[in-house]
């Protein structure tokens, strides 16, 4: 099991749907899983702390675990199938574990409003993750520039000449 935090909540600028996008705790690796905007909505608003009127259905799912006198101990994103993901509660019920079937975007809801923490198996992280490219122009551990290479310098340089030719008075003169 890898542990993950809510990195964050993104909008898809082509669909209502949203992405909450998990990062490694000890790594360079996210992963996004599309959700929908109500489950966004309740992970958002816990995340900011915002207060409502009456309990959403997360809430009202948090409250009942309580009454029961159950603890999370944790959520899972346990497994990938047909693009598909799927998450596991895992619940401490008169000292036994229970692990309960859920959507990540639910389950994740519910972690935030527990301060449970969120894993992901590590079947999962290898289909699904994404590893962030190295910027550029990359930094030392001492934080100095590293320089590009020459076959770097060369494939820029085509950007760099064009730039450089850019007439921006003439863009002035139009204004």
């Amino acid at each position: 099991m890898i542990e993950v935090k809510i990195d964050s909540i993104r909008v898809s600028l082509m669909s209502q749907h949203r992405v909450v996008v998990l990062k490694e705790v000890d790594a360079e690796r996210y992963l996004p899983i599309w959700i929908g905007p109500f489950e966004a909505d309740a992970i958002t608003v816990q995340l900011q702390e915002i207060q409502v009127a009456r309990p959403l259905t997360h809430d009202l799912l948090k409250s009942i675990i309580d009454e029961m006198g159950a603890t999370i101990s944790h959520i899972m994103v346990s497994e990938l199938k047909n693009d598909t993901f799927y998450a596991r509660i895992v619940m401490d019920v008169n000292g036994n574990s229970m692990e309960i079937d859920a959507r990540p975007s639910d389950a994740i809801a519910l972690a935030v409003r527990v301060h449970a923490p969120v894993f992901v198996a590590e079947e999962v992280m290898e289909m699904a993750s994404i590893v962030p490219e190295p910027s550029l122009e990359e930094v030392s551990p001492e934080g100095e520039s590293i320089p590009l290479s020459e076959e770097e310098e060369e494939q820029l340089s085509v950007f760099r000449d064009f730039i450089n030719e850019l007439d921006l008075d003439d863009l002035e003169k139009k204004n």
